[in-house]
């Protein structure tokens, strides 16, 4: 049985979706004002790796990620860049899709952008303030945090001590430091719409709330999902919202993956260590950019180096390896001894990642139906025999983590080319030219491609 780590519970809860068989999921988008860089590809994997596995278990899931394409930081990039807020937004959009591209990330179900739905939110507001949740002010709309009871449920924190970390804009007319902005007035030269309240454009916080409800179409979503350093004020202020005004939980369950740094460093351009999804998938691959991912606990902070880069890359070869190995071999059908086994292992992948979607326990039980494999490869006289089912079933694990193995586009050479250079290598070795085999093989390396000479024959892999 699945059980996730719930922020909002703070303990391992049985997951129970509101219908049996359908998941509703949200998670937080991009802010789109700049480049995306390898801690959005963390987050954006993971619940890619979260929604697959819902599915293998057999749910139904709706998956809807936002855009949000207005922000202070979008106002404020396109002023120091000198271009339109627009241009700016639409130059990053495209980007951030093709960082899915070159990821191997599906996109969401939907993925609305928040100037879409700004009618939608001026609707909601409108509906806070006849709630008495909210109250217009000279500089905007704002919710009144002290109003809502359990304010504070999700980060776990007093008033008191929110209180202490507040600062106040000048230009801000709050009847209470805490409360936030549910609709901001537009500044000269400030992109706008129009409201009730005046030209301005939402508050980020509120743009979750909609969108989530809306094309979810919910009071109640299944899962909220973010970065850590959403919980508060972003996701705690989301859910005072929702849950102000239709009086029901939100979120039943809340997933916060833990922040990534660089050489133990927090990312900043300023400290020359922000690197990009394209540059990190052409320094080292999409599936070993993967690999180093599922190496930690998607709760836990993760450190990017080149060491720790360097063993995902010997764990991505020693699968392709086995891959390779296991797929050149003769099939047979499914024995009851390898069912057996087959179980065992499928068995212990499933409960690994029903414990709060362990995905380095996950990783570890594929590792072992390696080793056991090679082990029985080595040793036994028909493999196979025990072996039939292997194949597929690390196909469906390897699915689940959204790794595929497929050959560099940089190898310059088809499959079918390779395969004869292979056999031409291999007759030559059975005449005892091992010069011309070698020249083989390096003139194949040279062109992107590894040999890997075991019992079963010749297999080949991708040069990293």
């Amino acid at each position: 049985m699945l059980k996730i780590y719930n922020s909002l519970t703070k303990t391992k809860d049985l997951f129970t979706p509101q219908e049996e068989s359908l998941v509703k999921m949200y998670t937080c988008g991009v802010t789109v004002y700049d480049d995306c860089h390898i801690g959005h590809a963390r987050s954006l994997y993971i619940f890619e790796v979260i929604r697959r596995y819902l599915k293998y278990r057999g749910y139904k899931v709706q998956f809807i990620r936002n855009i949000t394409d207005i922000d202070d930081k979008i106002i404020n990039r396109a002023k120091e860049l000198g271009v339109d807020w627009e241009k700016l937004v639409n130059k990053y959009i495209n980007s951030y899709y093709q960082d899915l591209k070159v990821l191997g990330v599906s996109k969401a179900d939907k993925e609305p952008r928040a100037t879409e739905n700004v009618g939608s939110m001026i609707k909601y507001i409108e509906k806070l303030i006849d709630k008495e949740y909210a109250y217009a002010t000279e500089s905007g709309v704002y919710f009144s945090v002290r109003k809502l009871k359990n304010y504070g449920k999700l980060s776990g924190q007093s008033i008191d001590k929110m209180k202490g970390n507040v600062r106040i804009s000048k230009d801000e007319a709050k009847k209470d430091p805490l409360d936030f902005a549910l609709w901001k007035k537009a500044k000269e030269g400030e992109p706008f719409w129009p409201s009730p309240w005046g030209n301005g454009r939402p508050g980020w916080h509120i743009e979750c709330s909609v969108m989530s409800q809306k094309y979810l179409k919910t009071d109640t979503l299944d899962i909220h999902g973010g970065g850590r350093d959403l919980i508060f004020p972003h996701h705690e202020n989301e859910c005072a919202q929702a849950e102000a005004l239709t009086g029901k939980v939100f979120a039943n369950y809340w997933i916060h993956h833990g922040l990534l740094t660089i050489n133990s460093q927090k990312m900043a351009k300023s400290l020359g260590n922000f690197i990009t999804i394209s540059d990190a998938v052409s320094r080292y691959s999409a599936d070993i950019l993967k690999i180093f991912y599922l190496q930690a606990h998607y709760s836990s902070s993760v450190d990017f180096s080149d060491e720790r880069m360097g063993e995902a890359k010997k764990a991505y070869e020693r699968i392709q390896i086995f891959i390779n190995r296991i797929n050149s071999i003769k099939k047979v059908k499914v024995t009851k001894d390898a069912e057996e086994l087959l179980k065992q292992l499928k068995d212990k992948f499933v409960e690994s990642m029903d414990d709060d979607f362990n995905m380095p326990k996950g990783l570890a039980v594929l590792f072992d139906i390696i080793s056991t494999s090679n082990k029985i490869l080595d040793i036994e006289d028909e493999p196979m025999i025990k072996l039939a089912g292997i194949s597929g079933l690390v196909e469906e694990i390897l699915d689940i983590f959204g790794i595929s193995f497929k050959l560099q586009e940089a190898t310059e050479i088809s499959e079918k080319d390779i395969k004869k250079l292979i056999k031409i290598r291999t007759e030559y070795k059975q005449k005892e030219k091992y010069q011309e085999a070698d020249d083989i093989r390096k003139e194949l390396e040279e062109r992107g491609i590894i040999l890997e000479d075991t019992k079963e024959g010749t297999t080949y892999r991708s040069k990293l």
